[in-house]
């Protein structure tokens, strides 16, 4: 059997003294898209960081295609085929789009990630400003060239935190398309999301946050039984 693509166990979290995450689990195969479900503060975007090795102190295990990562720098994590998008985006201002997508290093060995081309056929507004600075974009664009830039890196893994917040509704569509094309694509994403109705089509399975604890998880296909205790959780 394969290893899945994400197994997190006993993972506890810490940002100096405030202890953030509560003996977290859990998996994501490969191929998935699951979403961290939670109402702000509950520890989801914390969790993406301590994958990443973003946090303070971190124990516990955290294991990406079977490979303990738990004591590993940032950089080290990343090669083992992670792209992390996050919530502020991190465009370089002065660069052009084009100059951004050339400027992310390979992380996997085995996957040369996306050509400027295939971006540019994925997010087609991207190409219409492959001149414009990154400062000349608007919030929409900027976010699509976020996620744009980590999918040049060849990572296979990706987590995506809040892409869709604030935006208009035909770039959130759109992001949306990328990300069923990717998970067509055989990529594995971990999705944090505050946008209820933008992440439920997409996910395969729901974690729900309260805490720093994985408090419920349940797959699409449960959905709407679940829809109850959802409410009690998140208000959605």
């Amino acid at each position: 059997m394969a290893a899945q693509a994400l197994s997190i166990s006993g993972l506890h979290a810490w940002y100096g003294e405030s202890h953030i995450l509560h003996d977290v689990n859990f998996s994501v195969e490969p191929g998935e898209v699951v979403t961290l479900l939670g109402r702000n503060g509950a520890g989801r975007t914390t969790t993406m960081r301590a994958i990443m090795g973003l946090t303070g102190a971190r124990k516990g295990s955290i294991k990406i295609n079977g490979v303990e990562s738990i004591g590993l720098p940032t950089h080290k994590v990343a090669h083992l085929g992670v792209g992390y998008c996050p919530e502020e985006r991190g465009i370089f201002s002065s660069l052009s789009t084009e100059e951004n997508l050339m400027l992310p290093p390979m992380v996997s060995k085995t996957d040369k990630g996306m050509s400027i081309e295939e971006i540019y056929d994925m997010f087609p507004n991207l190409k219409e400003r492959r001149n414009s600075q990154g400062t000349r974009l608007s919030g929409g664009e900027q976010q699509m060239l976020a996620v744009a830039r980590i999918l040049r890196t060849g990572a296979r893994l990706l987590l995506l935190d809040e892409i869709s917040e604030g935006l208009a509704p035909v770039i959130v569509q759109a992001l949306a398309r990328m990300i069923t094309t990717l998970k067509a694509k055989g990529y594995t994403i971990v999705m944090v999301e505050q946008n209820f109705r933008f992440a439920a089509p997409l996910a395969d399975r729901f974690y729900v946050m309260e805490h720093g604890q994985i408090v419920e998880t349940f797959a699409s296909s449960e959905l709407n039984a679940k829809m109850p205790v959802l409410n009690s959780l998140l208000g959605v």
